[in-house]
């Protein structure tokens, strides 16, 4: 059995073998710039872990686990022009350092050659890797359209936001997951679980995320708060705010979220103070924990001897307890 972090070593030292022409250099060069070390590479890990569940010969994952992190990387270039990000990673973004249109195409490039890697997996389980990939990828694409049609609408429910979430962060998980089960030869039945596990982590992250943002202590968090309150970004707090709040109070929120001249401190303070009249803090931190518990619950479901998945439980008490 291989640990998480064996295993993220692993996909950062194949990324790093993987070898792009050296002209044209405009296309190329962000690409390189983009997959420099920086990323966490859970994505890839995923696949290789629960390829790992059902066989000790993770490399048959391999391919499946570099196309994962291309595509994601191929996500960021887009997202990035999409949400005019300046920087990524702590470096300036792709678009930011040569432009949207180099960073559209060298994002369609990246696309490309995740699809390259994928086609280098065993003959026997291609297809149905093919298939999951291709649902996977649409589902993420769904994802990020729901996201920006949010960001014109002050209606959006907390099932509506739940749902873009899963398809914007928890699918990807997901679809690691089960790629790298279908890798191990694992059957329909433990896949599918292993699929959930995913989504059920996925949505507790991305709500982590929502919590962090407004509620973490700055100098563990690494960058300021409140982005989220400045952006007016629907996140969990707020689409759930909106929900519980009285009329007075919805519309108090809905101008603060719209006022562009407030100083920034004091928006978040006023936002804040709400957030706390109405509970939400504690409200996220019980939904985190639900999704968590119905990902243990998945796992003890699962017919796989329980050495075997340690390194998903280990995984799983690390996010559970991640402060940033």
């Amino acid at each position: 059995m291989y640990s998480l972090q064996e295993l993220i070593s692993m996909s950062e030292r194949e990324l790093s073998l993987i070898s792009y022409p050296p002209r044209p250099a405009g296309l190329y060069e962000p690409i390189r710039y983009a997959l420099a070390e920086g990323g966490k590479r859970i994505r890839p890990a995923l696949v290789m872990m629960a390829c790992n569940l059902f066989t000790e010969t993770v490399t048959v994952a391999k391919p499946a686990a570099l196309a994962v992190e291309l595509f994601h990387n191929f996500t960021l270039l887009h997202d990035d022009i999409m949400d005019n990000a300046d920087t990524r990673r702590g470096k300036p973004s792709v678009h930011k350092k040569w432009g949207a249109n180099t960073a559209i195409l060298s994002g369609d490039a990246l696309l490309i050659c995740a699809y390259k890697q994928l086609a280098r997996s065993e003959e026997r389980v291609l297809p149905k890797l093919v298939e999951v990939f291709n649902e996977t990828a649409l589902g993420v694409c769904e994802g990020q359209q729901y996201d920006m049609d949010f960001e014109t609408r002050n209606d959006v429910t907390v099932d509506e936001y739940l749902k873009m979430i899963e398809l914007k962060t928890a699918v990807l998980l997901a679809g690691a997951l089960k790629l790298g089960a279908i890798c191990g030869g694992g059957d329909e039945i433990e896949t599918d679980l292993l699929y959930k596990y995913g989504i059920n982590v996925g949505l507790a992250f991305q709500l982590q995320d929502d919590l962090l943002d407004t509620y973490a202590d700055p100098e563990v968090f690494g960058k300021p708060i409140g982005g989220d309150i400045l952006e007016g970004k629907k996140t969990y707090l707020l689409t759930n705010a909106m929900n519980r709040a009285d009329d007075p109070t919805r519309l108090r929120l809905q101008q603060l979220i719209a006022d562009k001249t407030m100083a920034p401190a004091e928006k978040i303070a006023q936002v804040r103070a709400i957030y706390d009249s109405l509970g939400i803090r504690e409200l996220t931190e019980q939904a985190i924990k639900s999704y968590f518990d119905k990902a243990y619950l998945v796992l003890d479901a699962m017919e796989v001897a329980p050495e075997r998945l340690k390194p998903l439980r280990t995984l799983t008490e690390g996010l559970q307890g991640r402060r940033k």
